[in-house]
């Protein structure tokens, strides 16, 4: 269902005029909110739309890290709550931490009115935040949540970066490669076609491409254009689809161990987290089944916490997927034999941080010689394909 952020208008019974925002799906539902609280609506408009991809990880891990700080000075729950919710720069989330602060002083829990608003908290929010309510720890379980978060987010931001270098690079090679193609071979295959002269087989070939190019480019373009939009709105947000897409990208070696470092060290820093909320393991498997973006490891874990409930070990569950490697079943079974299970799965996280940090920071070193030399090819050989008549253009004025 679509979110909608409406401001409106309304006054009370002796006239004070009142302006606010409201989050809702319709106009109805804010209407009669209004009405309900005793105010007289006089405009309810439309301002934005509110999709999923307007809730980003970064205000969620900012809310939770000040909630974390202001109940470690003392402060109640839901002043904190009304505080996060007067400050905060964007009328969304003002809108929800307001409704946060209504359903709080109504007396249900925080990790209950979280699981109202699953867009805006993943599973994981709602599960550590519940363990903290059972146990009285609620501002260590918040700050123990951003943490975890933190280093989520920026091993994610760095396995981004890096997958994105290659493909700006590419992007920019080709745009180069067609504008040449489109714009400068032409004007020189005017000027060679005056001498009247036989041009160099490359040189032919490259201006029968550059004239297709032109003539059949803008069809291919909308062709190619149309098919992206077809693949991103109706077949991309299907699951069979983004399988089918995780499986090439796994197939490639370097972005293969990145996906594959990135997502242990989410799976075992979750682990790390619910372990130390109090969490059972098989509790920590599905919050970190959640929060893993890609389907192969999500179904890995899936698997993993089957397993855990038909009373197997976890380091005999982890021998059963290829996805784990040699290092993950060791330790985890030293782990499970010796009692100090949290130590290891901490040292995995860790260990697979380390892990795709160095290869992240190392891809772009290591792919940036390839690409150069990629572009220098492409490049070089456009201009030796123009210039290439030239050496014998002395010979056709003859």
């Amino acid at each position: 269902m679509s979110l909608y952020l409406f401001k409106w208008q309304a006054v009370d019974e002796p006239g004070t005029l009142h302006c606010g925002e409201s989050l809702s799906s319709q106009s109805q539902a804010v209407l009669e909110s209004l009405v309900q609280s005793g105010l007289q609506p006089i405009v309810i408009k439309k301002s934005a739309r509110v999709g999923k991809g307007y809730w980003k990880n970064r205000e969620r891990i900012a809310f939770i890290r000040q909630l974390a700080t202001l109940l470690q000075t003392g402060l109640p729950l839901t002043l904190s709550l009304k505080l996060l919710a007067s400050d905060h720069p964007l009328p969304a989330w003002c809108c929800v931490l307001g409704e946060m602060v209504t359903k709080v002083n109504e007396g249900q829990p925080l990790s209950t009115v979280m699981r109202h608003y699953p867009a805006v908290f993943p599973p994981i929010y709602a599960q550590v935040i519940a363990i903290g309510e059972l146990t009285g720890q609620l501002e260590n379980c918040c700050a123990q949540l951003a943490v975890q978060q933190e280093q989520i987010m920026s091993l994610q931001k760095k396995v981004q970066k890096a997958l994105r270098y290659p493909l700006i690079v590419m992007l920019i090679a080709t745009g180069i490669t067609l504008l040449m193609l489109t714009m400068v071979l032409p004007e020189f295959a005017k000027i060679y076609a005056s001498f009247d002269a036989e041009l160099p087989w490359f040189t032919r070939v490259l201006i029968g491409a550059s004239e297709n190019i032109v003539r059949f480019g803008p069809f291919l373009v909308l062709l190619v254009a149309l098919a992206g939009g077809v693949y991103f709105r109706y077949l991309h947000p299907q699951e069979v689809w983004r399988w089918r897409e995780q499986t090439l990208w796994l197939r490639v070696p370097w972005v293969k161990k990145l996906i594959a470092d990135g997502c242990l060290c989410q799976l075992f820093q979750t682990l790390v987290l619910t372990q130390h909320a109090g969490m059972t393991l098989s509790d920590g498997l599905r919050a970190a089944e959640t929060s893993i973006g890609n389907l192969h490891y999500r179904h890995a874990v899936r698997q993993l916490t089957q397993k855990l409930t038909q009373g197997i070990p976890l380091h005999k569950a982890l021998t059963e997927s290829p996805l784990f490697p040699a290092l993950c079943r060791q330790l985890v079974r030293i782990g499970e034999e010796s009692g100090s299970l949290d130590a290891l799965l901490d040292k995995l996280a860790h260990w697979h941080a380390e892990q795709a940090n160095e290869l992240a920071d190392g891809m772009a070193q290591k792919i940036e010689p390839l690409m150069m030399l990629f572009m220098g090819v492409v490049v070089g050989g456009l201009v030796i394909a123009m210039y290439l008549p030239i050496f014998n253009l002395g010979a056709a004025m003859n």
